[in-house]
């Protein structure tokens, strides 16, 4: 499973770039670049890729990557669009050699570090970053800077963050066999209701099933059944939510066969039960 690199192009008069993105839906493949990439989503939900890691995602998502960390945003069949985020793009040394050895970027040294992982901020704090980015599409080069950095500050201070990739998730950069992972991620989103063997995902890539199976663990580091039963309860996770559907029916509905199955796949990924899952996020916005 390798990723396609992407080409770095700052704004004119500035050492970095901050865009906004809008399409119809996400459909930028697994990809990497060497620079760091600050993402909020303002529209769209899906399942987000980063690394070996995968989670659903909203509009307000915050999530910052290290260099050279595979990501992607992937919607979901039923997402109605139109999809579209800020992204921030920067090299490491874009203040200059040896700007993270200052005292005063101490912390931001620390949030840079552990960006290698990649870091996902809760609503609170997208909710405050949200406008400051925005604010930053408008501005000159040298305010663009003050305010970027302002902004690394105050997530370098978050106490609560959640890391995304497994301490020592590691990435050959080598994007020749891009199209089959990206063959793969497609088939599943259009296809997860559905009965998914390893001999169809092998033969989609022109390849063994024992080869593609030994390819996609060893890339991922993650068999490829964790990471099909991950996205179906991803997709569960999203339906129990959304939805007044029975627990069987959503079961089905996710390609499982079997609920007493599903219910133990949901519980091994989610910790609880599917009903323990709604009656806990309904409750959560009832108080809310």
């Amino acid at each position: 499973m390798k990723a396609q690199f992407e080409a770095f192009q700052p704004l004119p008069e500035s050492s970095f770039r901050i865009f906004g993105y809008e399409v119809k839906e996400f459909d930028a493949p697994w990809h990497y670049h060497p620079e760091y990439e600050l993402t909020v989503i303002l529209q769209s939900e899906g399942i987000r890729y980063v690394g070996n890691s995968m989670e659903s995602f909203e509009a307000g998502d915050l999530v910052l990557l290290g260099p050279n960390l595979p990501h992607c945003w992937k919607n979901t069949p039923d997402s109605v669009g139109p999809a579209s985020s800020i992204v921030v793009q920067w090299p490491a040394e874009f203040m200059g050699s040896g700007w993270l050895n200052v005292e005063e970027f101490k912390s931001i040294r620390r949030l840079l570090q552990l960006a290698t992982q990649g870091v996902r901020f809760n609503q609170e704090v997208s909710a405050r970053v949200l406008p400051m980015l925005a604010a930053m599409l408008d501005m000159q080069p040298f305010p663009r800077l003050m305010k970027f950095l302002e902004i690394l500050e105050l997530l370098a201070t978050v106490k609560s963050i959640h890391l995304l990739c497994e301490q020592g998730f590691t990435h050959p950069l080598n994007y020749e066999d891009n199209q089959r992972i990206n063959t793969v991620y497609n088939y599943i989103r259009e296809h997860y209701a559905e009965r998914i063997t390893l001999a169809t995902l092998a033969g989609l890539v022109h390849m063994s099933e024992e080869s593609f199976s030994r390819f996609f663990s060893r890339t991922m580091q993650k068999p490829l059944f964790t990471f099909l039963n991950e996205y179906r309860i991803n997709m569960a996770s999203k339906m129990l939510i959304e939805t007044d559907m029975q627990v069987a029916e959503i079961s089905f509905a996710c390609g499982y066969e079997s609920p007493p199955f599903f219910f133990r796949q949901f519980r091994k990924f989610g910790g609880i039960t599917p009903a323990a899952y709604r009656n806990q996020f309904r409750t959560t916005e009832a108080e809310g």
